[in-house]
């Protein structure tokens, strides 16, 4: 279920503001390659949704997730019948944003949100610079019982250029949420030279999950021989705990990166 911005709250999220207040919640991460293996040489996202639902997280971030593609949809027997991020979602998260920031003849892709919570209102902020790679920040609001949960699915560009432009915009938009609600702040930064926390350092009190419990931000890519730092879980107004990289079978050949879960206390 997704939600316009202005919806009315109906009954489930009246239910939910009076439900026993939640305190942790466990986030997944994962750049899901549009549902293929590295170098697109087979089509796994039944096999990657199996594997999303084992780690039983409540909120889940996706990055190069499809929305529609008419081709793939003829040359797959198994391809859904709904967008991909619809697909993973199933019937374990009730609601899902999706920001689609791709727009090309056979379809379209972009990051999208997975949540057991209900999702009162998103937005996707465009922060595409220039030329045709087009980038977006997807901005949930959750109705976590006991909490108004602000939740960024983030996928940066290729260009440091493009980059420091972008996390300012990053910036400008957690500097323009309330004081003292809860962020979590996940995704493909695509930082490989390693300067987004200094662009970050002005965003008071946000923290990344795995250079605070382990000194050192996760390697996530390529996802077989992980070298390169690039996806991160920053959280704000809330504790992180037990960051984990999943990088065992099957993650190292559901995608080209590995995934990132965390559990945050609010």
């Amino acid at each position: 279920m997704t939600l316009p911005k202005d919806h009315p709250i109906d009954s489930k999220h009246l239910d939910a503001h009076m439900a026993s207040e939640v305190n942790a919640l466990r986030v997944l991460t994962v750049n899901t390659h549009k549902g293929f293996t590295s170098f697109n040489r087979r089509f796994i996202l039944p096999e990657l949704r199996e594997a999303v639902r084992a780690v039983s997280a409540d909120v889940v971030f996706l990055q190069e997730v499809l929305g529609t593609h008419e081709k793939h949809a003829l040359r797959f027997h198994n391809w859904p019948q709904t967008p991909q991020y619809e697909f993973l979602a199933d019937s374990i998260w009730t609601d899902f944003a999706y920001g689609r920031n791709a727009v090309y003849p056979d379809g379209d892709h972009g990051n999208a949100l997975l949540s057991k919570f209900p999702i009162i209102r998103y937005e996707n902020l465009d922060v595409s610079i220039a030329g045709p790679e087009r980038r977006g920040l997807l901005h949930s609001v959750l109705q976590v019982p006991g909490h108004e949960l602000h939740a960024i699915c983030v996928h940066l560009g290729l260009r440091e250029s493009h980059r420091q432009r972008q996390l300012e915009l990053l910036c400008d938009l957690l500097d323009s949420l309330p004081e003292g609600a809860p962020v979590v702040v996940a995704g493909d930064f695509n930082d490989w030279r390693l300067r987004a926390t200094k662009a970050l350092d002005r965003c008071a009190g946000l923290h990344e999950v795995f250079a605070l419990n382990h000194g050192q931000l996760a390697k996530t890519f390529p996802a077989r021989w992980p070298m390169l730092r690039l996806d991160r879980i920053y959280v704000r107004n809330a504790t992180s705990h037990q960051p984990r990289i999943l990088g065992n079978k099957p993650w190292t050949h559901l995608s080209d990166h590995l995934p990132l879960a965390v559990e945050i206390h609010l």
